[in-house]
């Protein structure tokens, strides 16, 4: 098996959700690091015309995908074949689908914008920042309660798949995004939650995604 060349920025979580797929089934990939100039200019745009990261090139089948969703359900659909990280029975199939759609429209979105409002946008909105952070406590507490609700300790059936392990990389920003407001967060609140990110946090694909990021924003500020 050739190795699937996995684009990423100089920062952000989405590809190191892909980095994480990758390591648990052991598919082997490149990272390629791209600077945000070059992701809006040919030749990445002819990869991905929406100029963001990541997007895959999957030699052993000819497939370019870029969207972190699509490209998580691509590797477990076509990797994945002694379904390690995925069910393919009714009716988990369609509920690891549900909580990847919650990721990549509720988790990601807020969690980004609460980092933008408070960490980087020119002027302080409190507003703005109010809002996101309440997302984010928002996105959280629908987590805990289905965690505290269902009988594994796991979003979906019996074991760890792909729909817990997608949300563990936008849950490191929290530190940051609350960096300036720490009377606003408190991991306490949502005991299932904090047992299921710790959880995760001790596996071995986890702990190199995380080590890959935290590598690649200190050699992106040198």
């Amino acid at each position: 098996m050739r190795p699937i060349t996995l684009y990423s920025a100089p920062g952000g979580p989405n590809p190191f959700k892909v980095v994480i797929i990758c390591e648990e089934l052991g598919i082997p990939y490149d990272l390629k690091v791209v600077g945000y100039g070059a992701l809006k200019e040919k030749p990445f745009t002819d990869l991905n015309p929406n100029g963001r990261c990541p997007a895959i090139e999957d030699p052993n089948t000819g497939i370019v995908l870029w969207e972190s969703g699509a490209i998580i359900t691509y590797l477990v659909e076509q990797y994945d074949t002694e379904k390690k990280l995925h069910y393919d029975s009714f009716p988990e199939k369609h509920f690891l689908n549900q909580w990847m759609c919650f990721q990549i429209s509720g988790q990601g979105p807020y969690f980004g914008q609460a980092a933008w409002f408070n960490l980087f946008h020119p002027e302080k909105l409190p507003s703005a920042q109010q809002r996101y952070m309440d997302e984010v406590h928002r996105v959280v507490g629908v987590l805990d309660g289905a965690l505290a609700s269902g009988p594994s300790g796991w979003l979906v059936g019996e074991k760890c798949t792909y729909a817990d392990l997608i949300f563990v990389m936008w849950h490191e920003q929290i530190a940051r995004i609350f960096a300036a407001f720490q009377d606003k967060w408190d991991i306490e609140k949502y005991p299932e939650y904090k047992r299921w990110i710790e959880s995760m946090k001790n596996r071995q694909s986890i702990k190199k995604a995380v080590e890959m990021q935290q590598k690649i924003l200190a050699d992106a500020t040198k």
